[in-house]
């Protein structure tokens, strides 16, 4: 008889690991609350969806904070080369832009999470859809048994040999991840590390920030600090109405949301707008500037220095009036001008909820997880993969390449 195996969620990993599993003789049921598979696929990289990173794969758990080290066999049993040839296979022609993040040629979500159901229903997966998973079940020697499912139509049990569990995280509930998994898993007997949100926009406590809401930056240092602790991140960041988003950001996100969880009082960000120039060459830079704009008053002499959105902002926080002449500023005035422009500073008041998040930090505590095959140490024939572990990636494409991972490994297990 095939092995009878049950998929809880039909995202990234839940479908790559129905193929795989199909592939190898098992007989598959992929289970989704929804209406729709890979949902949250459809709508990441803001629709592009960033499929995995170029880098080697040997530098890859260093991108996963804290649990990279779990990782480790299961970015080699399935890595980004791997990866990157199975979507090549499935049609979805694929290419690499800046920070090595690989995307579809055709920028589009949907052909990614087209192509993996596809996938799994021609490898013979069979899925089904608005059924929530409400339950999993266990023999009388504590071996998974299937799982008990709940829809308009009422209670159902599917009998199973083996379950993964891939129904995600708590982020973007909309897109089916509202922390089901977690609920499975805890229902069973696995610890849950509290889920918080990692990857996710602040929010500041200056209100000069809705003035250049939308305002992207590019090759800025910011740096976070809570006392002695700190982190700097360079590349891009964007402002928004209520604070401050954007790659680095993001990379951040996390540990201050830590901070300010554990009760910081303040956290303090500071961006440097100009990295590249030291001091001195900054000061060079500025006389060069005014002194080139030395018959226009001060708040129109910046145009070389800064995106013009945030001009209005600078020359405020600077206390210089607007009107001065500016072949009348002062050192010190100059002073100010330069500090700013290194250290232009916000506090952090918080982080946008989990549900805003792109990942969720937390889940299956890693310890109860067999890292080579993804299996329970608790139920034997219980798998996980995806998000719902306790594991989260910085951006650039390292988030979905654990998913693929984890739900590969899953599937050459069950």
């Amino acid at each position: 008889m095939k092995k009878r195996v049950v998929i809880v969620g039909a995202g990234a990993a839940g479908l790559l690991a129905a193929g795989f599993a199909a592939q190898r003789g098992a007989s598959v049921l992929v289970i989704e609350k929804t209406k729709r598979s890979a949902q949250k696929v459809r709508i990441s990289g803001k629709g592009r969806c960033n499929i995995t990173n170029g880098i080697p794969i040997s530098d890859f758990p260093s991108h996963y904070p804290g649990n990279g080290r779990f990782l480790y066999g299961a970015l080699h049993r399935f890595s980004n080369r791997d990866c990157m040839d199975f979507f090549a296979g499935l049609g979805v022609e694929l290419k690499i832009e800046r920070g090595q993040r690989v995307f579809p040629c055709s920028d589009d979500a949907e052909q990614v999470a087209n192509s993996l159901e596809r996938f799994a229903r021609q490898c013979g997966a069979e899925l089904l859809f608005e059924h929530r998973v409400v339950e999993l079940k266990c023999n009388s020697e504590g071996t998974i048994a299937g799982v008990i499912t709940e829809s308009s139509r009422g209670k159902t049990r599917f009998e199973a040999d083996s379950v993964v569990v891939a129904a995600g995280g708590m982020s973007y509930p909309g897109t089916g991840s509202s922390g089901d998994g977690y609920r499975l898993a805890q229902m069973i007997g696995h610890t849950i590390v509290k889920p918080r949100p990692a990857l996710v926009p602040l929010r500041t406590k200056e209100s000069w920030v809705k003035e250049a809401a939308g305002l992207s930056l590019r090759n800025v240092t910011i740096t976070f600090t809570n006392g002695s602790e700190r982190i700097s991140e360079f590349g891009e960041m964007m402002f928004t109405h209520f604070g401050i988003t954007g790659p680095t950001v993001l990379t951040a996100s996390e540990q201050v949301g830590v901070w300010l969880e554990n009760g910081s009082c303040e956290v303090k960000a500071s961006i440097d707008l100009k990295p590249a120039l030291d001091d001195e060459q900054l000061d060079k830079r500025l006389i060069r500037d005014l002194q080139k704009y030395s018959r226009k008053q001060f708040s129109n002499s910046l145009n070389d220095l800064y995106p013009r959105s945030l001009i209005p902002i600078i020359v405020q926080l600077s206390g210089i009036p607007a009107d001065k002449p500016t072949n009348q500023l002062t050192r010190n005035e100059r002073f100010i001008l330069g500090r700013l422009t290194k250290n232009l500073p916000q506090t952090i008041i918080g982080t946008l909820p989990l549900t805003a998040a792109i990942v969720t930090a937390g889940g299956v505590e890693l310890t109860e997880v067999d890292p080579k095959t993804m299996e329970s140490k608790l139920i034997k024939g219980l798998f996980f993969a995806g998000e719902v572990l306790n594991i989260h990636g910085v951006t650039g494409g390292f988030n979905l390449q654990a998913a693929f991972s984890t739900g590969y490994c899953a599937a050459q297990s069950v």
